[in-house]
């Protein structure tokens, strides 16, 4: 994909619940409950970033990080249905830190049985600081991630991502879950001269996942809510479709969220963190971190717009 020069935007409009009734199943409705409103609004925050660090001979590490702009969007839910839309503010970002062009979309899909992550992301520019904090800028450094990762919860019965991380419902008692799934990645690192990764200065790598873990939420006095979660992965590996050679690199996925939910409007606090290694070895070791943080507000409302109720496939 030939990327996209002076992209330092992002506008996505997502239905986060487009096909409501796969993988639906019953809630214990002593630990998981819908709101009682059907529409809801609100606004968020948010911040996503790919950074690259990057080690060579077992020596200091070097962690390159992205100028990436906050992000400001609008959501609105009408029963199973959520569109949100988001841009970053680019004006916002300190001209210090250099010049960073991003196609960053991300996509955390929350559901009753499976969650989905997709990774979409090419980055250009990047700084780092040396010893003394003096800010290092790499222009002409380039990253691009392309991934997907899907997990079964083992325990959808009474335990809730959704109430958890996009806090369209109710977690009423605490409890976990179990997770198992897979996916790809597929990994590029590019630099004209500053980044040493081979004899081309660049590096592709591709990757199939095997990964579980456990995720758990606490619920404090009913309203108050802290999950926590983490999936490690073990993923094989090689740097061309070929398969000349195969890797075993190891990644973790880590999950936390906090929030406030009353009867009529909520505010909540999550970020997600995805590692992965692209290259670990005696003289090379070099890794991602994709983030995405969010704090979000929601307003519920007891009746909601006369056109939304008279959509058919809605209802």
């Amino acid at each position: 994909m030939k990327y996209i020069k002076r992209v330092s935007w992002k506008i996505i409009f997502v239905f986060l619940a487009l096909f409501p009734n796969i993988g639906s199943a019953q809630h214990d409705s002593t630990y998981i409950a819908p709101f009682e409103q059907e529409f809801s609004a609100g606004i968020y925050s948010y911040y996503q970033f790919t950074m690259l660090t990057h080690t060579v001979d077992n020596n200091n590490s070097t962690t390159y990080i992205p100028n990436s702009p906050v992000g400001l969007g609008l959501l609105v839910s009408y029963k199973n249905f959520t569109l949100c839309g988001g841009i970053g503010l680019r004006f916002l970002r300190d001209p210090k830190f250099g010049k960073t062009n991003v196609l960053d979309w991300q996509y955390h899909y929350y559901g009753q049985k499976f969650i989905l992550d997709i990774f979409f992301q090419n980055y250009k520019g990047f700084y780092s600081y040396e010893k003394d904090k003096t800010i290092v800028l790499h222009p002409d450094i380039r990253l691009a991630q392309y991934g997907l990762l899907g997990q079964y919860i083992f325990n959808n019965k009474k335990f809730s991502y959704r109430a958890a991380f996009s806090q369209s419902e109710r977690q009423l008692k605490s409890a976990g879950s179990f997770q198992l799934g897979g996916g790809f990645y597929s990994n590029h690192i590019s630099s004209n001269t500053l980044l040493a990764t081979n004899e081309q200065n660049k590096l592709d790598n591709y990757q199939l996942c095997l990964s579980g873990g456990y995720v758990y939420t606490l619920v404090i006095e009913k309203n108050y809510h802290a999950t926590m979660g983490v999936s490690v992965g073990l993923n094989v590996g090689t740097e061309n479709l070929h398969i000349e050679k195969v890797e075993i690199f190891p990644s973790i996925f880590p999950r936390v969220s906090t929030g406030y939910n009353g009867d009529s409007w909520s505010i909540g606090l999550s970020f997600v963190l995805n590692r992965t290694y692209v290259s670990r070895n005696e003289k090379l070791n070099m890794l991602f971190d994709t983030g995405y943080a969010e704090v979000t507000f929601i307003k519920r409302f007891d009746k909601s717009p006369k056109f939304l109720q008279r959509v058919k496939f809605l209802n």
